[in-house]
């Protein structure tokens, strides 16, 4: 005979599934102290973070051109741009925004909890999936 499962309330479903989906990549002071742009290696998927205005951003930590690590790359506005050939990539979208670049980098859903920078664990498995 199965034992009853307990019941669960639906906030502690909810915050069961948050603290699943979320993996914490960085504090918005270390953030800040870098200067907006940071390198991450999660799980070993790199990743860089972006502070623009006060929103953070997140996208594979490679160029789609070049293979070069955009977080050594140059941030203006909304824009990082590769630090090999200077291509330009819109770190809200992904989307190449200058070539040699043409293909777009992938992006991370990214979320503040108070000082932490949380990323979406359910992007980073679709990012191993197609890394490895």
């Amino acid at each position: 005979m199965r034992e009853p499962h307990a019941m669960l309330s639906t906030a502690d479903t909810e915050r069961e599934m948050t603290e699943s989906e979320w993996i914490r990549v960085a504090s918005v002071t270390e953030l800040r102290e870098a200067g907006g742009l940071l390198g991450r290696s999660i799980r070993g998927i790199p990743l860089a973070i972006y502070e623009v205005s006060g929103v953070c951003f997140a996208t594979l930590d490679r160029c789609t051109h070049g293979e070069g690590r955009l977080s050594d790359g140059y941030l203006e506005g909304f824009l990082i741009e590769c630090p090999i050939h200077q291509g330009l990539f819109d770190v809200r979208t992904g989307e190449a925004a200058r070539p040699p670049c043409v293909e777009p980098v992938r992006t991370f859903s990214v979320r503040r909890e108070g000082e932490d920078l949380l990323v979406s664990l359910d992007s980073l498995e679709q990012a191993e999936a197609s890394v490895t």
